[in-house]
């Protein structure tokens, strides 16, 4: 049985072609928006912990990959601006193949970090 990662170094260790370049540039996003932020694994998922607060995090799937704000209503309050992309209550679905723009990014992150 294989061992679950601790780091997302070793998360990204098990992702392949697209989907992996797709994650890489997300996690380079993530750190230059908030780069105070601690990288961690939360619940299996590579994360970002900002003051004891999850912040970020994303995941590879089965279709694609996924953004995660670890929070029920964050997406919620850009609706409008996810209305291209699948998205769960607590995750937002990309194709690897185009990724998420930096200035959705900062807004979903700027959203999560203030949110009390």
């Amino acid at each position: 049985m294989a061992r679950k990662p601790t780091t997302i170094d070793q998360y990204l260790a098990t992702v392949r072609g697209e989907k992996r370049a797709a994650l890489d540039k997300l996690r380079k996003m993530i750190r230059k928006i908030v780069p105070k932020a601690e990288e961690c694994i939360s619940y299996g998922i590579p994360a970002f912990r900002l003051d004891d607060r999850i912040v970020a995090g994303f995941a590879a799937t089965a279709k694609g990959c996924s953004y995660l704000p670890f929070s029920g209503s964050t997406l919620g309050t850009l609706a409008d601006e996810l209305e291209d992309y699948e998205m769960t209550k607590s995750s937002l679905h990309f194709d690897p193949a185009e990724p998420l723009p930096t200035t959705l990014v900062r807004k979903l992150i700027k959203a999560r970090i203030a949110e009390t």
